[in-house]
C-alpha cells in the first residue's frame, strides 16, 4: 500500500535558468522512461505520489533540495519531456500551474480518448481532489499549481502545491488512485507542519454529520481515495547539513564511485572518461530509479549528484551533469531495442551501493564535503553557456 500526503517547503520565487531547464526535462524523462522500462507505469505513478521520493527526485535533476521551486520546476520539466512520446510510453502529464491547472479537465478528456477511458470520471477526480486540498482543508494554503499523471490503464496521481505568503512557505499534497477509500474521510492518516491556528478541516472524521448535509446538498456520492498519508518537513534555510543526510548512505556512495573494481564495472559502460565524479551522480541517479522507499528518507542526499541551482550544496557541474544525461538516454534508447546491458549496468550501480553500506562502516563529514565540493566544482564549467543547445540534450525525443 503506497503512501500519500504532504510535504511543507520555504517559498522560493524567481526562475529556473534556461540551461538547467533544458538538462532537467533530458535527464527527467530519461530516469521516468528507465523506470518505466524496469518496473512498469503503475510504479512510476506510484512514486509520484510519494512526496519524499520526489524530493529526492528533484535533488537528482539541480534543484535545491529544500525550496517550493522543486514543485513546479520538476513537473515542468517532466511534461515537457514525457507528452511528446506520451502515446509510447502510455503516460500523461496533465495541468500545471495557473492557467495550465485551467487546462486539466481538457487535457484529461483528450488523454482519456486516446486510451478508451471514462474522462468524465477522470475529470470529476481532479476536481475533487483540488476542492478537498483548497477548500475542506483550509489551513493558511491556497492551492495555485495542480498536476494529474495518469497511466494509460486509467491509474493516476496528483500533486498539488499551495502557498500562503504571509508565513513565505507552501505545501504540497500527493494523492494516488491506488487503493482508493474515500476522497472526503480522512484521506491524510496525519498532517503534520508548523501551526497554522485555528483551521477548518472538514475531512476529519468527527466532521461527518457537516459532510452528510453538504452531501445531501450537493447530491455528490465521493469515490475513493488512498488512506495513508506521508509528511515532510523541510527547512528554510539554504545550506546542507550534517543532519539532513544520512553518513553512512553518502559514504556508500562515495565509496561505491572509488572503488577500482566498480572503475572496471564502468568500463563494461563503455563510457570513455567516466570517472568516480561522474559515477557518484549516477549512483545516486540509479538509487531514484530503483531504490526502496525507505532509502529515501533524507532527500538531501541526493543533492550531491548534481549540486543545485542556488550553489547548495555546490553550484551544477554542467560536465557531470551531461554525462549522466548521455550515459542513460543512451541506456534507454538501447533497451528499447533489445540492447538492456548497460540499463542493468547502471541497476547494479545501487546494488553495489546498497552491499558496501551493509558492509562497512561509513562516517561522513557532510558539511565539509559539501565546502570541498565546492572548491572543485567553482574550478569547473559552471554555467552560462553560448550557442545552442547540444543535440543529446534536446528534449526526448523530437520526432
Amino acid at each position: 500500500m503506497r503512501k500519500s500526503g504532504t510535504a511543507d517547503l520555504p517559498l522560493h520565487y524567481g526562475r529556473v535558468p534556461k540551461w538547467l531547464a533544458d538538462r532537467m526535462a533530458a535527464m527527467g524523462g530519461a530516469i521516468v522512461e528507465a523506470l518505466v522500462w524496469h518496473y512498469g507505469r503503475a510504479e512510476f505513478i506510484a512514486r509520484l505520489s510519494d512526496p519524499v521520493w520526489f524530493q529526492a527526485l528533484g535533488c537528482v535533476l539541480g534543484m535545491d533540495w529544500h525550496s517550493s521551486g522543486v514543485t513546479t520546476s520538476v513537473l515542468g520539466a517532466l511534461k515537457r519531456s514525457l507528452n511528446p512520446v506520451s502515446r509510447e510510453l502510455g503516460v500523461y502529464i496533465c495541468g500545471g500551474r495557473g492557467g495550465h491547472a485551467r487546462k486539466t479537465p481538457e487535457e484529461l478528456t483528450a488523454a482519456a480518448d486516446a486510451n478508451g477511458l471514462d474522462g468524465s470520471t477522470l475529470v470529476r477526480a481532479s476536481r475533487l481532489v483540488a476542492r478537498v486540498d483548497n477548500n475542506a482543508i483550509q489551513d493558511g494554503f491556497q492551492i495555485y499549481l495542480h498536476v494529474f499523471a495518469l497511466t494509460a490503464e486509467g491509474e493516476w496521481a496528483v500533486i498539488q502545491q499551495g502557498m500562503n505568503p504571509a508565513d513565505r512557505m507552501a505545501r504540497r499534497y500527493h494523492w494516488l488512485s491506488r487503493g482508493l477509500s474515500s476522497f472526503v474521510d480522512e484521506p491524510h492518516s496525519g498532517i503534520v507542519g508548523e501551526n497554522q491556528g485555528l483551521i477548518i478541516n472538514l475531512t476529519h472524521h468527527d466532521a461527518e454529520p457537516t459532510r452528510n448535509v453538504l452531501s445531501q446538498m450537493c447530491r455528490e456520492s465521493p469515490d475513493k481515495l488512498l488512506k495513508e498519508a506521508l509528511r515532510i518537513i523541510l527547512p528554510r534555510r539554504h545550506e546542507i547539513r550534517e543532519a539532513d543526510v544520512d553518513p553512512a548512505r553518502l559514504g556508500a556512495v562515495l565509496a561505491t564511485a572509488h572503488d577500482q573494481g566498480v572503475n572496471d564495472f564502468a568500463s563494461l559502460l563503455l563510457c570513455p572518461g567516466l570517472g568516480p565524479r561522474s559515477l557518484r551522480a549516477l549512483v545516486l541517479v540509479s538509487e531514484v530509479i530503483h531504490g526502496t522507499r525507505s532509502r529515501f528518507a533524507d532527500p538531501a542526499r541526493f543533492s550531491f549528484a548534481h549540486g543545485g541551482k542556488d550553489g547548495h550544496p555546490f553550484r551544477v557541474p554542467l560536465d557531470v551533469y551531461d554525462s549522466s544525461i548521455r550515459i542513460l538516454r543512451d541506456a534507454v534508447q538501447r533497451a528499447k531495442l533489445g540492447r538492456s546491458d548497460k540499463l542493468k549496468a547502471i541497476c547494479a550501480l545501487d546494488r553495489i551501493a546498497r552491499f558496501a553500506e551493509e558492509e562497512y562502516n561509513f562516517d561522513i563529514d557532510v558539511e565539509a564535503l559539501a565546502r570541498s565540493e565546492r572548491i572543485t566544482v567553482g574550478k569547473r564549467r559552471i554555467r552560462g553557456w553560448s550557442g545552442p543547445v547540444q543535440k543529446q540534450l534536446e528534449f526526448w525525443p523530437q520526432e
